[in-house]
């Protein structure tokens, strides 16, 4: 969610409708939520409007009551088909709290173990390991994103006739462990998808059967289901747009609806009961929502469950706030929790534009929501003015250089007399603060200081953690890891023969990369990436030796860590990642 408020803010995106919003009542009862539909509908359309967004669906929940659905915008334009509650929509990682929820199922049934080894469910599974016993890979620590596992496997994960997700159960046999486990937060799709094969295996029939007769029906979802087809339509800026099944189902396959995502949410605020049967125990719903990585120091105050996220969706004064989010290349989608409460929202939406949409929607409901309900009011968040302090050498010579971020790898230079850093094309000077923390300030043309409130926010700090320089960011109370200072080594000479452009040797029928690059730049090895889907961004890692034939992802967190594999055919240079063959261009050719 932050990373996502940070992008936009670089975007500089910015026109708000000028209607005027309805005015609030001086006092309502308590359980009536006529202002927060009569508001929030006033805002999804200002919203929907401005970011360009087709269609979208929403569902607010109180305990066992839906106190509001509706769908905005439409299904299928071209058609006039209308969003409604009931329009189905790809959920992408919304399914992983479907998973997480199975198997816990199964663990209540003395079929599944989450502390034992994956290896004992699903013997067929082995990976490589530069960091000790992949027996250490657990379902607990798959389901928190700790399992050291790489993010992706990603050849055939997204193309137009995926092959059966369980082929990556043997694909990745000959890669390597990202981390050890239980070690930082690293959000693994793969790891995931491997959940989801022992679910199979212990179920004894495909795993979308398996779901659909364990969850699905028994929630009354009749329109949901997981499978690698993509329902209805999607759109990029009003223009209607292909949408690319997912492999993946375990980790991003659901299909559904606001109205059988409300379904869902009765079942976790009842206990695990839904229409008179049990579907999980309540011990296992608050074990869910327990945090699970109090004690490790890489997560700073990023707080997950099982399955569900603990932390990233701001709503003061709620307690719990448990969550999950979806986003592909064409969906996206947000489920909030308030256990505590006994609230939710679910909001989905058809257009990539939809993102920062969704998000403000579904807090906004909530906070609207915990007011009618509880009394609760949300407090107007004011940006108090924080003292800056002089910058010294000290901090020229902590900040400059290279980190490898969950944007991207960030070049900051002290030169100037100034620390500024270049973030995805754009300049940010970053402002000393009392207690060696950095705030940020936007860079128009690349030297006209610009205030911009989500920068103004937040504050970064360098801190040593098992001999990483950690680069750590606070925002509305809550800091987390998101990069990594690089300190560069020495790069093998043989390694340079590496260095140029490269086309993909075996491609699959889905979005690649327009173009991939591998850079000596600063004593550095750097891959760089662009994509038809992001013109203008070029997506930028550090690439560190590992060993005489291996290169590895640098810094830490999510998609870091995973290995690149160096290989020759004659005399011509060859990469495999994540499933593929990417062949070195001659020399004349880019």
């Amino acid at each position: 969610m932050l990373v996502s408020r940070i992008v936009a803010a670089l975007c500089i995106v910015a026109l708000s409708a000028c209607s005027t919003p309805p005015q609030k009542p001086a006092a309502t009862a308590r359980g009536d939520y006529s202002y927060t539909k009569q508001y929030m509908t006033w805002l999804i359309e200002q919203e929907m409007d401005d970011a360009d967004v087709t269609g979208l669906s929403i569902a607010l929940v109180d305990d066992q009551q839906v106190v509001w659905q509706q769908g905005f915008g439409y299904a299928d334009r071209k058609a006039n088909v209308k969003a409604t509650p009931d329009t189905a929509y790809h959920l992408g990682s919304i399914a992983k709290v479907f998973t997480a929820t199975a198997a816990m199922q199964l663990a209540e049934q003395g079929k599944l173990n989450i502390d034992r080894p994956l290896r004992q469910y699903l013997p067929e599974f082995s990976i490589r390991s530069r960091v000790g016993s992949i027996d250490k890979i657990t379902p607990r620590n798959i389901m928190t994103h700790h399992s050291g596992l790489p993010c992706n496997w990603v050849h055939g994960m997204s193309e137009r006739h995926p092959g059966p997700f369980t082929a990556v159960v043997t694909a990745v046999k000959d890669e390597y462990m990202a981390y050890p486990p239980d070690y930082v937060f690293a959000y693994s799709n793969l790891g995931v998808t491997l959940l989801g094969a022992a679910i199979e295996a212990l179920g004894g029939e495909c795993y979308a059967s398996y779901m659909n007769s364990h969850l699905l029906q028994p929630l009354g979802m009749a329109h949901s289901e997981f499978a690698p087809r993509i329902p209805g339509k999607s759109y990029d800026k009003g223009r209607e747009v292909e949408a690319i099944p997912l492999r993946d189902l375990p980790s991003g396959g659901l299909i559904s609806s606001a109205s059988d995502i409300a379904h869902f949410m009765q079942m976790v605020f009842a206990d695990g009961k839904y229409d008179g049967k049990q579907i999980l125990q309540p011990e296992s719903l608050r074990e869910m929502f327990r945090a699970q990585n109090a004690n490790m120091p890489m997560d700073f105050d990023f707080r997950m469950g099982l399955g569900w996220m603990l932390s990233g969706v701001d709503v003061p004064n709620a307690g719990t706030v448990a969550s999950h989010g979806g986003t592909t290349l064409n969906y996206h989608t947000l489920l909030v929790v308030l256990p505590e409460h006994k609230l939710g929202v679910v909001v989905l939406s058809n257009s990539t534009t939809a993102q920062g949409v969704v998000d403000r929607i579904a807090t906004g409901t909530l906070k609207l929501a915990l007011e009618a309900k509880r009394g609760i009011a949300q407090s107007v968040q004011v940006v108090r003015d924080v003292k800056e302090v002089p910058l010294t050498e000290e901090d020229i010579h902590a900040y400059d250089g290279y980190f490898d971020t969950l944007i991207g790898l960030v070049r900051v230079s002290g030169k100037s007399g100034d620390l500024v850093a270049e973030v995805m094309g754009q300049k940010l000077e970053l402002i000393p603060r009392e207690g060696k923390q950095f705030g940020a300030r936007f860079k128009l043309f690349g030297f006209i200081p610009l205030k911009i409130g989500v920068l103004e926010e937040l504050n970064l700090s360098l801190h040593k953690i098992d001999g990483h320089d950690v680069l750590a960011l606070k925002s509305n109370g809550q800091t987390m890891l998101i990069g990594e200072k690089i300190v560069p080594v020495d790069i093998p000479p043989h390694m340079l023969a590496y260095v140029g452009a490269y086309e993909i040797v075996n491609k699959h029928d889905g979005p690649l990369p327009e173009s991939v690059r591998v850079l000596h730049e600063d004593g550095m090895l750097v891959g760089a990436f662009t994509f038809v889907e992001k013109p203008g961004f070029v997506f930028r890692v550090a690439l560190k030796p590992v060993a005489d034939d291996e290169l590895v992802m640098a810094g830490l967190g999510p998609g870091k860590g995973e290995t690149l594999h160096l290989k020759k055919i004659g005399e011509e240079a060859r990469i495999d990642f994540s499933g593929f063959e990417l062949r070195k261009k001659p020399e004349n050719r880019d």
